[in-house]
């Protein structure tokens, strides 16, 4: 079960965060010989009634793929569907024409709309590959189909937040290498790595109350028992697999994040509408 703290941090100044710790054992988890993953929400055979969802977030699946394996060719309709690459390579192949093989920093991107079918495929015959699956609702139904990869390289997630994801209603419009991701659906993603000692501010994106999430990416199948990448937010301290809903946001306002591990954490913050 999730443990609850009080934050002693503040949102401009004047709200009082409530952090709730996701521990990266109390996820949901299979260890299906080809793939071994753990599920933040309900997916598959899991279902936590107080972990099925967050704000428009649905799944987010910390997955890992036996070298030469894969999900075969299955469908998606109304679902906002990401894949953030983190180590060995991953084929994406659908029914709209893409074909990809992703590797590290890379994120695709599939709006699944009226409906597509896709596999993700590990072709790589000495790797497995690491990735999070992430899904959310979009605020329109019946959109077209649509596809998009960007490319975010560690120098420039290297003790910043680089904006990975975005809503459409906030999005620059710009198409450009280093520009986030525009979805439909309020939600905003970014990432970061942190060396230890540093911290980064996140400005919450939108007006109002807020609901946020971190995840810190695992850098092996379990947490270490000593060491390893470490960030706090507030007064509430997460481990690697482990993560956070951040309640009590109001913007305009901050969330400060702090690397205290011993070797530098990967991790993702999102930054949603209630």
């Amino acid at each position: 079960m999730a443990t609850t703290a009080s934050s002693n941090g503040q949102t401009n100044g004047t709200s009082s965060l409530k952090i709730t710790k996701r521990p990266w054992n109390a996820r949901g988890h299979g260890d299906h010989g080809w793939l071994y993953t753990f599920h933040t929400f309900a997916f598959a055979g899991y279902y936590d009634p107080q972990n099925s969802e967050f704000g428009p977030l649905r799944v987010i699946n910390e997955d890992r793929v036996e070298k030469g394996t894969g999900f075969g060719t299955h469908s998606h309709a109304e679902f906002l569907i990401w894949s953030y690459i983190v180590s060995g390579e991953l084929e994406h192949k659908d029914s709209m024409g893409n074909l990809e093989n992703l590797r590290r920093g890379e994120v695709q991107f599939t709006s699944a709309g009226t409906g597509i079918r896709h596999s993700e495929y590990n072709r790589n015959k000495k790797e497995d590959v690491h990735f999070l699956q992430i899904w959310a609702k979009p605020n329109v139904r019946g959109l077209t189909p649509s596809y998009k990869t960007r490319k975010f390289t560690d120098e420039m997630k290297q003790d910043k937040l680089v904006r990975i994801m975005e809503s459409t209603e906030r999005h620059s419009g710009k198409d450009g290498e280093t520009e986030s991701i525009p979805m439909h659906s309020d939600v905003s993603m970014s990432a970061s790595i942190l060396a230890p000692g540093k911290s980064v501010t996140h400005e919450l994106v939108a007006e109002g109350e807020r609901n946020v999430y971190l995840h810190v990416v695992m850098t092996d199948r379990t947490q270490p028992k000593s060491g390893g990448s470490k960030i706090r937010v507030g007064d509430v301290e997460l481990g690697e697999g482990d993560g956070a809903y951040v309640r009590g946001a109001k913007g305009p306002g901050k969330i400060e994040v702090e690397s205290v591990g011993e070797r530098q954490a990967e991790f993702l913050l999102f930054d949603m509408g209630k």
